[in-house]
């Protein structure tokens, strides 16, 4: 979380604009006077509106706000409505799942208005709220996301200034062959089996088990990323209910260390989502146990409880993925890293276009857009390189694979610092260069590059000696000899991470 690139300081400012919008949304809702449970809904529904809406441009985030009352409010009604019926309530609550995972497919207002309905239905189960509380509640929704885009699209508008990079576009299929249709299925399954369970362990806390099975659907494709996001659900649990222990149980829900406490989770969880689910998942659960120590029901067997909880919803989620319309991680591998490749021509090739005069050309898009497919091919190789993983010769292949698509990166970094550089000069040799360098991707991205390279002699003999210095040649040169050092761990059979039919 500390050494992660974050290019133009984005993941820092969208982290500090998160605080100013949940604060905000938070003191405005205590100002109105509505009681702490609708305080606490407003932050919960003004961090959801930060935290969940990432269309690429901000027109399309504006839209995607304006429609989450359209997803919560129902869902918030109906939760009130069957607070006292618990099959119809538990049923309710399993079609939100269905429908929330389903949604994705829609692509990014469909990912924010799914999580939204299920976290309207799932805050009502934690702050246990009845019929009559509606309209606070109603009241501190709506206060909460106009403070959230009061903020977004006014105050602090980080979008306007750097255009958001587009989301990558889901994986391809019909049917029971798209991956959201075949999550949804596994959601609903997992999460009935956790629910369940968890009304064993509690009747009051169960929503836990259903909460942790959620999330860990959210953002994975492939079996293997789902079971390593469970592990990693689970060991920032674990972590974040020491810390629990030793920070939020001895305020007593003090207002003012409290306030200030969850302000830095909160933090914490903006700035760490992009690139550890493990630290985000310790900022939650400390944000929790200090929620609950201002409800006044926090003690040390809650956190147990908690963790029992997360427990059983990472051990449905897991079994589900398992022994349900599985979904395996070779195709998924070969995607990802395709994708990434073709990032770094697009960056490539942009940068060449803005160097060679054209003002319109812009590689900062497409660099930040690579950082977002690299976080892809780092979740989609997770299985292969965790510690646990047992298959050794892919995990070595696997952790090359990454090494180098993290220093293809940082060429593209300064490839595109020095396209941004008004004095920065063209080069004549910097055409012949990029051109190498995308047809070294498409080499490496085409089904019959493996014996066309051996027709040519293999990617090595297109490149030319390295430039000197840092300047745009060096850095394409830099990006040659890397995309040529990609071949052989992506080729090497059995079990290659670019599978080829």
């Amino acid at each position: 979380m500390f050494v992660a690139p974050d290019p133009g300081r984005v993941r820092l400012k969208n982290s500090l604009r998160a605080v100013m919008g949940i604060a905000l949304a938070v003191a405005l809702a205590e100002l109105a006077g509505l009681s702490l449970a609708a305080s606490i809904t407003g932050g919960l529904a003004a961090l959801l509106a930060l935290f969940t809406v990432t269309d690429a441009t901000v027109r399309a985030q504006a839209v995607t706000t304006l429609l989450l009352p359209a997803a919560g409010l129902p869902v918030l009604a109906l939760a009130t409505a069957l607070h006292d019926m618990t099959l119809l309530r538990d049923l309710a609550f399993l079609a939100v799942v269905f429908c929330g995972v389903y949604a994705r497919r829609w692509g990014p207002r469909g990912h924010a208005l799914g999580i939204f309905a299920f976290m309207n239905f799932f805050t009502t189960q934690f702050l246990h709220a009845v019929p009559g509380e509606l309209p606070e509640l109603y009241a501190a929704v709506g206060i909460a996301l106009a403070a959230a885009a009061a903020v977004r699209f006014v105050l602090w508008p980080l979008e306007r200034r750097t255009p958001p990079p587009a989301a990558p576009a889901p994986l391809p299929g019909a049917g029971l062959a798209r991956v959201t249709t075949r999550q949804a299925v596994q959601a609903t399954a997992a999460c009935s089996v956790a629910l369940a369970i968890g009304q064993v362990l509690s009747e009051d806390r169960w929503y836990w088990a259903v909460g942790t099975t959620w999330w860990i659907f959210v953002n994975t494709v492939s079996r293997g990323e789902t079971l390593v996001r469970g592990f990693r659900r689970v060991l920032g649990t674990v972590i974040g209910i020491a810390v629990g222990m030793v920070v939020a149980i001895p305020l007593h829900g003090a207002p003012a260390p409290t306030a200030a406490l969850v302000a830095l989770c909160v933090f914490g969880i903006f700035y760490a989502a992009p690139v550890s689910y493990s630290w985000m998942m310790l900022a939650v659960t400390v944000m929790a146990g200090l929620l609950y120590g201002l409800l006044g029901v926090l003690d040390p067997a809650l956190l147990v409880l908690r963790l029992e909880e997360t427990a059983v919803g990472a051990v449905c989620a897991a079994l589900a993925v398992l022994l349900i319309l599985p979904v395996t991680t070779h195709a998924i591998n070969d995607a990802w890293i395709q994708r990434a490749l073709q990032g770094v021509r697009a960056a490539t090739s942009a940068s060449l276009r803005r160097l060679s005069g054209e003002p319109d050309a812009d590689p900062t898009p497409h660099a930040a857009e690579l950082e977002l497919l690299l976080g892809r091919v780092r979740l989609s190789l997770a299985p292969l390189v965790h510690p646990l993983s047992p298959f050794r010769s892919r995990k070595a292949r696997a952790r090359q694979v990454l090494a180098l698509l993290d220093e293809c990166a940082e060429e593209v970094r300064g490839l595109t610092a020095v396209a941004a550089d008004p004095a920065a000069g063209h080069d004549a040799r910097l055409a012949a260069a990029c051109w190498r360098v995308e047809a070294a991707v498409e080499r490496l991205t085409s089904p019959r590059s493996g014996r066309a390279g051996a027709e040519r002699g293999g990617p090595e003999e297109a490149l030319v000696a390295p430039a000197a210095g840092h300047g745009a040649l060096g850095h394409v040169s830099g990006l040659e000899k890397l995309l040529a050092a990609l071949d052989e761990p992506l080729r090497t059979p059995p079990g290659s991470l670019l599978v080829r039919s």
